[in-house]
């Protein structure tokens, strides 16, 4: 089997796993469910900055990433929020993730901007959306004028 008939489903899966773990951290985080906060138990008060708002980034879009709608824009949104997180919270206590307790963001933040450079992939709304308007297109086409 190539590769190439393989990477439209696989680049799906990637998108959906990745999607998923970045909602559930979001979830957690807004709604103190699956652990809380950061493990505390607890949900961040309503607009804290910068943690409520990264939640709801990662509620939010992180949702449209896992569906695969708007899903370049929403990825490379969630690709740039772990990179703000990354730099602004890890990065002061350390240079390299291993030492600063930033792994995810800077692993959530490349795995989105591979999203957002490679596309949703086979499985997705976009993917579908897209099929069914080039059908459109195609099927009202207006006959070509014979001379």
């Amino acid at each position: 089997m190539k590769t190439d008939q393989i990477r439209g489903p696989v680049l799906s899966l990637f998108r959906i796993v990745t999607g998923l773990l970045f909602v559930c951290h979001g979830v957690a985080t807004i709604f103190g469910v699956l652990g809380g906060n950061r493990g505390t138990g607890h949900a961040l008060a309503i607009g804290t900055w910068p943690g409520w708002w990264a939640a709801a980034i990662q509620l939010v879009f992180g949702t449209l990433v896992l569906v695969g709608l708007l899903t370049r824009v929403s990825a490379l949104l969630c690709s740039g929020s772990m990179a703000y997180a990354y730099f602004t919270v890890h990065m002061p206590q350390g240079l390299f993730p291993i030492q600063n307790g930033g792994e995810a963001a800077a692993m959530f933040c490349w795995s989105f901007f591979l999203v957002a450079v490679f596309g949703p992939g086979a499985w997705a709304l976009d993917t579908l959306i897209h099929r069914m308007r080039h059908q459109e297109v195609e099927t009202y086409a207006p006959a070509p004028v014979q001379a």
